[in-house]
């Protein structure tokens, strides 16, 4: 490709892959630069040694209730679907997770109905109109036994903070039911790729007008080359040298461990809200469906983010809101950078969240 494109593309995951894939397909030639050394950002999934598909960084579990998304996606991926699991480790025993009925007839010790469950938590809630805050509003869902066994103190380890410093957007992405329904999430379409993540990364990234460049930063590239447009993906904050100050992130570390049986726990996550260093276990043979007799697992931590760390998380707290609005004002008077993705507009957003922006963002510069 010569040294002049349409379009820049800073970033090879779902935001910059899908907008190279549509500007792509209406003629636009565009640059992807990378600077890991693979594709798919954190949706990034591969064969480890054992022969076990596994997610790098951490479990995504996709799904969605856009039909949109759906069908753009399904152009380039077949699906496995999947309805997500996951169980709690705590007072020595593993819980249904998201609470539902049969976490409390476990709690109760006996059969129930969703009548009786409702009624108990009416009794258990702490009245809140409008939480100001996580802790506020799990309370004012189920009371503060449930909130203690289940929230708080993994709330503390993830995010290294109380739940009353932090958006009642982060504990509130958790369902709470009273009936039987104990799927983690509740999207009508839950699926993985067939053949994993990276794979539909491929075949979006293969087209004769994309070029992708691996390990390679975005700044050595814009100095020497001429773009009409560039759509950034990256932290907001690095991307004007935090001038206003650096915004908060919290990181992940993985720690893998390959095992000589065919399953190690009873679901794809279990979670240890209150004992551990570790926030959760995946073992991911129970959504992909691989056929092995050995099975890796991956416990996960949280982490500071710093020099060597991945930023996964935005953390949202007042604080922090106020920080990236002076960087969204700032972005907001780019004429030739469009910011798509959870980093680049600091916020906590699902993948098909994601695609949705990005199809959205390629239309608008289309058009």
């Amino acid at each position: 490709m010569s040294q002049s494109v349409d379009c820049l593309i800073v970033g090879a995951g779902f935001a910059g892959a899908v907008i190279a894939e549509r500007l792509a397909h209406a003629g636009k030639r565009c640059l992807v630069v990378e600077r890991r050394a693979q594709i798919g950002g954190n949706a990034h999934d591969g064969i480890d040694p054992a022969g076990v598909l596994i997610h790098s960084y951490g479990p995504h579990y996709f799904r969605t209730n856009s039909e949109a998304v759906v069908d753009y996606l399904s152009r380039f991926t077949e699906w496995h679907p999947v309805e997500y699991k996951i169980l709690s480790w705590t007072d020595g025993r593993y819980w249904p997770f998201p609470i539902n009925l049969n976490t409390f007839e476990a709690l109760i010790g006996r059969p129930s109905t969703s009548e009786e469950m409702e009624a108990a938590l009416a009794q258990w809630r702490v009245p809140c109109k409008r939480p100001a805050h996580s802790e506020e509003l799990i309370l004012s869902q189920v009371g503060r036994e449930l909130y203690e066994k289940f929230f708080k103190n993994y709330t503390r380890k993830q995010w290294k903070c109380e739940p009353r410093e932090l958006d009642p957007s982060v504990c509130g992405r958790i369902s709470v039911r009273t009936n039987r329904d104990d799927r983690y999430l509740s999207e009508k379409f839950q699926a993985l790729p067939l053949h994993g993540y990276t794979r539909l990364f491929e075949r979006l990234l293969d087209h004769p007008n994309i070029e992708l460049r691996l390990q390679t930063d975005y700044r050595e590239v814009a100095g020497r080359m001429r773009f009409k447009q560039m759509v950034y993906t990256g932290p907001i904050d690095a991307f004007y040298d935090e001038r206003f100050g650096p915004l908060p992130y919290r990181s992940l570390r993985f720690e893998p461990e390959t095992l000589p049986c065919e399953f190690f726990q009873p679901a794809v996550q279990v979670n240890y809200p209150n004992d551990f260093d570790f926030t959760r276990i995946v073992e991911l043979k129970h959504a992909t469906g691989q056929q092995l007799p050995v099975t890796t697992i991956i416990r996960e931590y949280p982490a500071d983010y710093g020099p060597g760390r991945e930023p996964y998380y935005p953390v949202p707290n007042p604080a922090s809101r106020e920080l990236y609005g002076r960087y969204a004002a700032v972005a907001a008077q780019e004429k030739k950078v469009s910011f798509v993705g959870r980093l680049a507009t600091y916020e906590y957003l699902n993948m098909d969240q994601v695609v949705q922006r990005a199809l959205a963002e390629a239309e608008r510069l289309l058009s």
